[in-house]
């Protein structure tokens, strides 16, 4: 794998686009990545990790991280790598989420994470994948490194590469199986694991069958189910005579694990006998409670019968008790009914007296009223009705001469109005040809607007053309979205269908296998259907065949052998052909996802929103262009029309001043007469409506006068008829006529109660009679319902009981019986099939790693293991050089501790010492220089194998400070061998000896309050 460029947008501390180009330092074969702490040197192997994975090795699952602080809301993040393996070239293109403004409106929105995968086929770009899922799957079949191994081989970031040197043997054991494609030996170990559980299986199957029948019927009989409730419920001497006889199978039955599967048996056949009788016994004594639970219910009901006739008798007894102490109350209603019956008579009287005596109060307070008012315009109180009809007459006279006056005092008012009216017109005139001039003056600046307008419209309308085009790019795009997601559907659902293809590919495969097995197996037997007495044998050459073999009960034939390989043939076409339409099916999702740029349809709607948008306001600008030029005529119109209405308004001003003066000459002969009237008041009207005020104060006086004398009349006049009417009544007087006074509706209540009592009394006596009479002799003390309830309640739950033991002991005892008879059969078709299976169990715990493999290694770790020798053997040409000839790794095959995976394990051999100690003793140097010789030595034994990864790019993170000068040259001696072969090596560190060693250099340059540039030179180091 080789890394050929990076591209980093709006990523960490990089908000510009920054691009590296590794292949620039393919001359040298090695380069530095420089930069001050906090610059992000770090940050462009976060975005290589990032590209490959949608991940970084410093964030877990922290994709918000990954966007730079420095972007602007609409700024974008955005990771491109190139790189190659093998033969294909590939271009990642990849986005975090984050937040971006919304295209329509304020506020945010969520700008979805993004991935595209292209190939590079013939010069072009051809898209293979679109979305990080998508992506996701395609890359691991093409990278086929997860990331975490990703980070142990290639990208060897700060102490990590240290893990697979120090790692436990089951993580070690993960990264070399991916390397080294050794899944197959753990496929060949689960095969021989299930022919082992098939084996087992299929020899417990037979007995298991049996067991749990026998298992189950004994469970019943340890439970007590076979044998039915206990003896005492049912009272049955003879059911009691018989429990010993029950409890020895019941204790047998308890007690039989050690026994074989016969007496077992036996023993639970005697138990469905017992249980038959059981099962009898219990049927009578349901009968006979079910005949108790009825004479029980019959009893019962009679006695609640009784109680509720005694209870109505009680009833009805305290009803006429209440109705007769109701008595004196119906008779006071009926004396009440009867004397407002005679007092209605005088209904009419007693109204009509009541309203001439309210109607003369009422004349009375009208007399103070219109005595007070004449007071208040000036009048004497104590004048008669004939002063004031004087007094009305003078004052009549006097009005008559001032309205006169009054007249010319209204045309003078009118002629003050018509003056104001004018001079107001006047006004007008002047302002109006005022707001006229100064209208036209905004013309000319209105005319100059509409003019930039004009041209401002004019330029957006010329979009219109692109506009329509971009709408029409984002419609086909959206269909390519949405073609994408059909695509994807089709391609789940084709590799769904060769996954099935698959399975029944192994299983016909397996059918093969098993049937040349068992060939083979009967092998023998044909052979020694061929022997004759007396002849040699065709393998051993004996004449004597004391023991010869026998045929299997199911021997193989050639015709099945033959279309079971016929079936496997097939279904191997079969799984060939959904493999190809599974790889059409992802070729064409990939290709529609490419198209669609690797938007999503709603993406690709939103963008046609936008587009639409555009038109329409390109759209819009082309109409208001014609509507501006219509409005700039118009104005200009307008103008022409406005000169001309100034000269009129001119002309109408000269007339209305002339009127003016004329008014001005009439008013002033009218104001003389009219001050003579006007006398002590503002106005002639204000002199006239104050005689009017008094004349009318005396016309309501002396009608307050008249209507007094005439209601005292009435008054009296009204009294004498009701006196002479209470004479003849049974009233003493008017009050107490009044008092006895009922409405109708009240009359009708009184009539009703004294009916409604009378009846309920009549009824509740005649009820009271049938029911003394029907218990006579029956007194208040009977027997307690609640004891013949209880009584009741308890005949009744034994009947259940009885019923339910009697059908519970009839179902175990059916159940039993047919337990017992499929045991029984199961027990005489058990055949013996143990022989093969512990031949497959002890083979497939040998490969697992079971007993007896001592070592507790699998097949699979096994094969890793001469790997990691490999592996140990290629680090150590560099670590004992590095060294200086004190260290060296060995491998390991000892028992791990905790059921961990053996065999997989590394320690170090220390020359001084002469004894192995392990790696985690190691100091932080010697770590370092342990672990890079193991990382290089894992590199090199990949590269080495055939259809491994070829790791042709490495990045080293910092470490270097750790090492003493001595040891740092060896190390970048050991660096500088790593170039054969064309491989790329990038080391970050701040190491100055290392800038001076390394011309070629990437260095990363912070701003002092601003985002991160990256710099690609060569640095030539500095002499003294």
């Amino acid at each position: 794998m080789r890394l050929h460029r990076l591209e980093l947008e709006g990523f960490g501390p990089f908000r510009e686009r920054q691009v590296v180009d590794f292949d620039a330092f393919a001359g040298d074969g090695i380069f530095l990545i420089a930069g001050r702490t906090g610059a992000g040197k770090s940050s462009i192997l976060d975005g290589v990790c990032f590209a490959l994975y949608g991940g970084v090795p410093r964030y877990d699952g922290g994709e918000k991280r990954l966007r730079s602080d420095h972007c602007d809301p609409e700024d974008r993040t955005e990771v491109v790598l190139d790189f190659s393996l093998g033969d294909a070239r590939w271009r990642l293109t990849r986005a975090p989420e984050y937040e971006r403004p919304k295209r329509r409106g304020g506020g945010s929105t969520t700008e979805g994470a993004r991935a595209q995968l292209d190939e590079l086929v013939e010069g072009e770009w051809v898209g293979r994948a679109s979305g990080p899922r998508e992506v996701g799957l395609a890359l691991d079949d093409v990278l086929g490194l997860t990331q975490q191994q990703f980070l142990q081989v290639i990208l060897l970031a700060q102490n990590r590469f240290a893990r697979f040197l120090l790692a436990r043997n089951d993580e070690r054991q993960a990264l070399l199986r991916t390397l080294f494609g050794t899944r197959t030996y753990e496929d060949y170990q689960d095969a021989l694991d299930a022919r082992r559980k098939a084996a087992e299986a299929a020899v417990a199957s037979e007995m298991s069958a049996v067991e749990l029948l026998l298992d189950e019927a004994e469970r019943l009989v340890a439970a007590g189910d076979a044998l039915g409730p206990a003896d005492e419920e049912s009272g049955d001497a003879e059911a009691s005579s018989r429990s010993g006889e029950e409890d020895a199978p019941a204790e047998a039955a308890r007690t039989s694990a050690p026994m074989g599967i016969s007496e077992r048996i036996d023993a639970v056949a005697r138990a469905a006998g017992l249980a038959r009788a059981r099962a009898d016994a219990l049927a009578a004594a349901r009968d006979a409670a079910e005949a108790e639970r009825a004479a029980a219910e019959g009893s019962h009901a009679a006695l609640l019968a009784l109680h509720e006739r005694v209870m109505k008798r009680g009833r009805a007894r305290a009803a006429v008790t209440a109705l007769e102490a109701d008595a004196p109350a119906v008779e006071a209603d009926r004396v009440a009914l009867r004397r407002a019956e005679d007092a209605e008579a005088l209904r009419a009287s007693l109204e009509a007296a009541d309203r001439a005596a309210a109607a003369l109060i009422a004349a009375q307070a009208a007399e103070q009223a219109a005595r007070a008012g004449w007071a208040a315009v000036g009048g004497d109180v104590d004048a008669g009705a004939d002063e004031l009809r004087s007094t009305a007459d003078e004052l009549t006279g006097d009005l008559a001469v001032w309205s006169v006056a009054a007249e010319r005092e209204r045309t003078l008012t009118e002629l003050d109005q018509r003056l104001s009216a004018l001079t107001a017109r006047a006004d007008a005139l002047v302002a109006a040809v005022s707001e006229l001039d100064e209208r036209r003056r905004a013309v000319p600046a209105r005319l100059d607007a509409l003019d930039a307008e004009l041209r401002e419209v004019t330029a957006v309308a010329g979009t219109l053309a692109s506009a329509r085009a971009r709408v029409a790019e984002t419609e086909a795009g959206r269909a390519a979205a949405e073609e994408a997601a059909r695509r994807a559907e089709e391609q789940r659902e084709a590799e769904s269908r060769h996954a099935v293809s698959s399975a029944a590919a192994a299983a016909a495969a397996s059918a093969v296998a098993d049937l040349l097995r068992r060939r083979l197996a009967d092998h023998a037997g044909e052979l020694a259907e061929a022997l004759v007495a007396g002849e040699a044998c065709a393998v051993c050459g004996s004449l004597e065949h004391p023991a010869p073999a026998v045929r299997t009960d199911e021997p193989v034939t050639d015709a099945e052998l033959t279309a079971a390989e016929t079936a496997k043939d097939a279904a191997t076409a079969a799984d060939r052909a959904m493999g190809d339409a599974a790889r059409a099916a992802r070729s064409a999702h990939a290709e529609a996802a490419a198209r669609a740029g690797g938007q999503s349809p709603e993406q690709w709607e939103e963008a046609a929103v936008a587009a639409r948008e555009a038109l329409a306001v390109a759209e819009r600008a082309d109409r208001d262009r014609d509507r501006l030029r219509a409005e700039r005529d118009a104005i200009a119109a307008l103008d022409a029309e406005a000169e001309a209405e100034r000269t009129g308004l001119a002309a109408e001003l000269a007339a209305a001043r002339e009127e003016i003066a004329a008014v001005c000459e009439q008013a002033g002969a009218a104001a003389s007469a009219v001050t003579e009237a006007r006398g002590p008041f503002e106005t002639v009207a204000e002199r006239m409506a104050a005689a009017e005020r008094h004349r009318r104060a005396a016309h309501q006086l002396i009608a307050a006068l008249e209507d007094v004398a005439a209601r005292g009349e009435a008054a009296r006049a009204a009294d004498a008829d009701r006196d002479a009417r209470l004479a003849d009544a049974v009233f003493a007087d008017a009050g107490e006529a009044s008092a006895a006074l009922r409405s109708t509706e009240e009359r009708a209540r009184l009539d009703e109660r004294i009916r409604s009592h009378e009846a309920s009394l009549a009824a509740q006596r005649a009820l009271l009679l049938d029911l003394e009479v029907e218990l006579s002799g029956v007194g208040e003390d009977l027997p307690d319902p609640a004891e013949s309830e209880r009584i009741l309640a308890e005949v009744r739950a034994a009947a259940r009981r009885a019923v339910d033991a009697a059908a519970h002991a009839e179902q175990t005892t059916a159940a039993l019986r047919s337990l017992v008879t499929r045991a029984q059969a199961a027990h005489d078709g058990i055949a013996d099939v143990a022989a093969e299976a512990a031949a497959v169990a002890r083979l497939a715990n040998t490969v697992a790693g079971r007993a007896p493999n001592t070592r507790r290694m699998t097949l699979e770790t096994f094969v890793l293991a001469a790997e990691l020798e490999e592996i140990v053997a290629a680090a150590n040409l560099r670590l004992e050089e590095m060294s200086s000839g004190r260290y060296r790794l060995q491998h390991s095959d000892a028992r791990a501790s905790r059921n961990g995976a053996s065999g997989l394990g590394i320690e170090v051999m220390d020359a001084y010492t002469g004894q192995a100690r392990p790696a985690q003793s190691l100091s932080g140097g010697e770590t370092f220089l342990a672990s890079l010789a193991l990382a290089l030595g894992l590199a090199e034994v990949v590269t080495s194998r055939a259809g491994g990864t070829r790791l042709d790019t490495l990045f080293i993170d910092e470490g270097f400070g750790s090492l003493d000068a001595e040891t740092l040259d060896i190390a970048m001696t050991t660096l500088d061998a790593l170039r054969q072969g064309g491989r790329i090596v990038g080391v970050i560190s701040h190491v100055e000896t290392m800038k001076e060693q390394l011309p070629a250099q990437l260095t990363v340059v912070a701003g002092s309050h601003g985002p991160s540039v990256i710099q690609q030179d060569a640095v030539v180091p500095q002499t003294a």
